[in-house]
């Protein structure tokens, strides 16, 4: 049977190997093999560049309610962009008509064509074009409203919302359409052209060599769910803001492998809100320091294992509470219990969602150790017993609940006073939202003061020997990281603050473990001492 730290050593050498892989597979897809013989300017098995030529070129965006056309009948001309220059970026809104059947809850797609200059796409041979819809199914938020007086957050609700059930996917409009076109005059390898880039090439024979036309590209990484607009069926008419940038070969490879990976994760059964934060990694952050964010995020999944093995080891081999603060941690439970039920009523990612729901689980287990508490079943109902506590923990007893005892003269009025004052001035979307928010505003405002306790039976007990420590580091390492997490993914705003008041509980742990030095006649974490285990072994 493995130890523990042989079994950490295999778990951070599995961790070294896979991102090593990683690493190797992003060379891989933002570094593509030109082709030898263009050094010698042989043209045998290569693949040329159309844009090389320098052709004059016109982008053309149709829109129309089928997905493939074979004509111009029944399509909408909705930006003509003529001597269209492939270098130059530029963001355009224009205005689209909606048919009745896009109001119907139907789908509307959007046509980009790129073709040469005065010839209609469909008679230009060597025109590109790409297809996309410009309406998505999601359910809508669920409207806010003042609990007490009823009132809406919009003074006018629409017919359509009264007789929509809330769960009932509606149609919405995608506002952006950002195109990308690849400038780069690069020579492919016939033989191993890239399966990512090649659906998206169109290839054309001129004379003895073989040419690609230009890779045209839509970036649905933009479209966020910010940006979506519910369709009623009185709209007419709907912005659309048209956004082209050049793209190097390297990032639009990378793009591609993106799109596909959050395409999967939606396959998998994640719904458009949680894909959307995926998408805002991507889009909203820089390359470089999407790399850094990479390394950040493996880094935090090896913490956030680490931690709970070693909080699972210290707590299934703990014997004794002493030193150890009972309400310390059944508010740990509590507040982890009501932070993940607030997130869930929040739609918040599964990125954040799931690690939450983990340490819940975690909590609840600690509470049973801590209680010692056990459970009989008598049919099918349940029986709780609870464990005797001894002279030396019944001491602990005292300083936890003389630390409650001034700390609840402070807690309890302010949590009271703001739970009421959300009642008065803040729209909820029901009373269970108003009673979830309350509680987690409670938790996340002032939910540090319920460590104080252990802060408190620390300094009594002149000792942090019994503190799990092993945990405490891993959970420190992934708090700092939380820090730059905060900035990226999309979360509450109450949440993303709490991140940074763990930092400051955590260097006040610190600051009591250089206070109190080792004193090897004390109990440890697991309810032994020094000096007994040496008059065992004599």
């Amino acid at each position: 049977m493995l130890s523990r730290s042989s079994f950490t050593s295999l778990v951070v050498g599995v961790f070294a190997v896979y991102v090593a892989h990683t690493c190797w597979v992003m060379y891989g897809i933002v570094y593509t093999r030109p082709c030898p013989a263009a050094a010698d300017g042989a043209a045998g098995g290569c693949v040329w560049p159309y844009l090389a030529r320098r052709p004059k070129l016109q982008l053309s965006v149709y829109t129309t309610t089928r997905s493939s056309i074979g004509a111009e009948s029944n399509i909408d001309l909705v930006l003509n962009v003529e001597d269209f220059d492939i270098e130059s970026k530029f963001e355009r809104t224009v205005n689209v008509s909606v048919p009745k059947k896009t109001r119907n809850n139907g789908t509307l797609y959007a046509f980009v064509f790129l073709h040469h200059a005065g010839i209609l796409p469909w008679h230009d041979g060597k025109q590109v074009h790409i297809v996309s819809p410009l309406t998505t199914y999601m359910v809508p938020k669920p409207e806010e409203i003042n609990l007490l007086t009823g009132e809406s957050a919009t003074q006018q609700i629409e017919a359509e919302k009264q007789t929509n059930a809330l769960d009932e996917p509606v149609s919405h409009w995608r506002s952006r359409l950002t195109l990308n076109v690849m400038v780069e005059d690069f020579v492919f390898d016939g033989s191993s052209l890239p399966a990512d880039v090649h659906r998206y090439m169109k290839m054309v024979q001129l004379g003895k060599t073989v040419h690609y036309l230009p890779i045209l590209f839509i970036d649905q990484l933009s479209n966020r769910v910010k940006d979506l607009m519910v369709i009623n069926r009185s709209t007419t008419e709907l912005p659309l803001t048209v956004s082209y940038d050049k793209i190097s070969l390297g990032k639009l490879r990378f793009w591609i492998h993106m799109q596909d990976a959050v395409y999967s994760l939606q396959q998998f059964g994640f719904s458009e809100k949680d894909a959307d934060e995926v998408k805002g990694i991507f889009v909203d952050t820089n390359l470089y320091f999407l790399a850094l964010t990479f390394f950040v995020a493996a880094f935090h999944l090896l913490f956030d294992f680490l931690a709970f093995k070693n909080d699972i080891s210290f707590w299934k081999k703990k014997r004794s509470m002493i030193g150890m603060s009972t309400k310390a941690v059944l508010w740990r439970c509590f507040s982890t219990v009501v932070i993940f039920l607030f997130l869930l009523d929040e739609q918040t990612s599964l990125l954040v969602l799931i690690p939450a729901g983990i340490g819940a689980v975690i909590e609840l287990w600690k509470v049973k150790k801590a209680l010692k508490m056990t459970i009989r079943w008598q049919g099918l109902r349940p029986k709780f017993q609870f464990g005797a506590y001894n002279d030396s923990e019944k001491k602990t007893e005292e300083y936890d609940a003389q630390a409650m005892k001034y700390l609840s003269y402070l807690l309890y009025p302010l949590c009271i006073g703001g739970a009421g004052y959300s009642l008065l001035n803040v729209k909820y979307k029901s009373w269970y939202s108003w009673l979830i928010n309350s509680f987690v505003n409670g938790v996340y405002a002032f939910g540090f003061l319920f460590m104080l306790p252990q802060l408190f039976v620390n300094y009594k007990m002149k000792s942090v020997a019994h503190l799990p420590w092993k945990a405490f580091t891993y959970k420190a390492f992934n708090t700092f990281i939380d820090d730059i997490f905060a900035f990226i993914i999309t979360m509450p705003t109450s949440h993303r603050l709490a991140c940074f008041r763990d930092d400051v509980v955590f260097l006040v742990y610190l600051y009591q473990r250089w206070l109190y030095p080792v004193d090897k006649s004390r109990v440890n974490e697991y309810g032994e001492s020094y000096e007994e285990k040496s008059k065992k072994k004599s």
